[in-house]
């Protein structure tokens, strides 16, 4: 390939899911003018995390999650996890707002539906966290709403499918907040390329996958193969974005930064149990988390989940956990053995070493048969029948693992944005809640990466019209809180009832 071979853009962003799609439509509005292209290996967008059957479509917002609210040794709960995550997707709500108020980017309907949020815990340990936690969290302004009840006439109405069949001695209580979320985040996903597609100089290539990344004066020299016709191609870029979710891991090793070293990836899969019988469906309007078990992991937390995809609404109940070496649903056996490297080999044993607890809760949820999954969820549905239920494939989760002085290495459960010192390249590592707080990564981002552009006068003023109060506000004004969510609720027609 000659020298000057290449075409010159911007930015270029790799994987066309939730987080690709979500800074791209941000810089097109920041500012027009930018160049860019999504390159995605798959012959569309939103194929793996992002599909609505891969994730729980919860709009995690701290309301019904309880392991967002650990429990301190001396028994006090800490929110300030709760807390954070509930003013960044009141964030993410404010961007969607935004650009359904724009007129052109269709129904809200197709991808958020209100369905509330409960937590519901068994046994008299769980009712003293409960209630603790409620107390904690309802005296903060984002959940003065919540509501509490040990009454089993209470909570027939607010789940009506979990109560029939019931042991009447076993001690039980919930905590329900009516304005929780379903978010189909792949329809969201479309929606935003669309939106994107349709402007002047931004482009997203499907059957494509980054092969090459060179940096250079320019910044960067991006390789890339057409997956169909075998064709290369190549793209020098200012800045590279890597959210290919589980298969971003990669593609920061492949750069080099040294930002990247000591960074490993853990996969986790899922499986969900999937209803679609409307007898059982119709009596079930809520996504309702309980606690984890022992030693497995945040992600693996139980919950009996209302879906709305594409109109029509399920039931999913998991998450059950296993193991398997890919990176993504779509990926090699070979993506875990391959991203072992001396300098990230050490972290990994260590966490090898301190994780036994999980390691020995994924082989039991690998070993177990459909009728021990039944079992499980009859913890939360008694009546629950085998034949209304059937088994779906959830999505790869990629848990980070890193250095750590102390330990050697950790298992984290979350995201982390890790950035090339001189901002030239970006990726995003890790799983839940990214998907609800997007918004909120893809913006610290753009400050830590494009730091000129964002403290201008134009980039400034267009972010204060997409985001009246940012959440570093909405955790702290209540008043501002409360306008700025019932806005929001008002344009994302989240007042409305689900569909049928």
């Amino acid at each position: 390939m000659a020298q000057n071979d290449y075409e010159a853009v911007d930015v270029v962003l790799v994987g066309a899911g939730i987080m690709s799609a979500t800074l791209a439509v941000l810089l097109k509005e920041l500012d027009p003018g930018i160049t860019l292209e999504v390159v995605e290996a798959m012959d569309s967008g939103a194929v793996e995390s992002s599909n609505p059957w891969n994730n729980a479509g919860t709009g995690h917002a701290g309301l019904c999650e309880l392991n967002y609210t650990p429990e301190s040794a001396d028994g006090s709960i800490d929110i300030k996890k709760a807390v954070s995550i509930n003013a960044q997707f009141e964030e993410s709500k404010q961007f969607w707002a935004y650009l359904v108020d724009k007129g052109t980017f269709g129904s809200p309907k197709s991808f958020i539906n209100p369905v509330p949020h409960l937590s519901f815990v068994r046994g008299q340990k769980g009712i003293d966290y409960l209630k603790r936690r409620f107390e904690a969290l309802t005296a903060h302004h984002a959940f003065a709403d919540m509501e509490y009840t040990e009454d089993r006439a209470t909570m027939t109405q607010w789940m009506p499918l979990m109560m029939p069949g019931r042991d009447p001695q076993e001690p039980i209580a919930a905590t329900r907040v009516l304005n929780g979320t379903d978010i189909n985040f792949g329809a969201l996903t479309k929606g935003l390329l669309d939106h994107l597609g349709a402007q002047d100089n931004a482009r997203v290539s499907c059957s494509q996958k980054v092969t090459g990344l060179t940096r250079n004066e320019l910044g960067w020299r991006v390789g890339i193969k057409n997956l169909k016709n075998g064709n290369h191609r190549e793209l020098q870029a200012r800045f590279v974005f890597l959210g290919a979710g589980g298969g971003a891991l990669p593609l920061l090793q492949m750069s080099g930064i040294a930002e990247g070293k000591g960074f490993g990836g853990f996969p986790v899969s899922g499986q969900w149990l999937r209803c679609d019988n409307p007898e059982v469906v119709s009596q079930h309007q809520a996504k309702v988390y309980s606690q984890a078990e022992v030693g497995s992991p945040p992600m693996s937390v139980p919950h009996l989940d209302t879906r709305v995809v594409d109109g029509k609404k399920s039931l999913l109940f998991g998450p059950y956990a296993g193991f398997t070496t890919k990176f993504l649903k779509k990926g090699s056996f070979l993506d875990l053995p391959l991203s072992v490297r001396l300098n990230n080999i050490g972290p990994m044993l260590a966490v090898a070493r301190d994780n036994f607890d999980l390691t020995r809760y994924l082989v039991k949820e690998v070993m177990q048969s459909q009728e021990q999954r039944l079992d499980t969820l009859r913890g939360f549905y008694p009546q629950a029948k085998a034949s209304d239920w059937r088994l779906e494939i959830a999505g790869q989760r990629v848990q980070i693992i890193k250095k750590d002085p102390k330990k050697g290495g950790v298992l984290q459960f979350g995201t982390e944005l890790v950035a090339a010192k001189d901002g030239s390249i970006a990726a995003l590592l890790g799983a839940s809640p990214g998907a609800s707080v997007t918004v909120s990564i893809m913006l610290d981002l753009i400050r830590r990466c494009f730091p000129e552009q964002a403290a201008s006068a134009q980039w400034s003023s267009k972010l204060n019209e997409i985001f009246p109060a940012p959440s570093a506000v909405l955790t702290s004004d209540a008043e501002q809180y409360r306008a700025v969510q019932s806005r929001s609720d008002a344009v994302l027609q989240l007042s409305e009832p689900v569909p049928a």
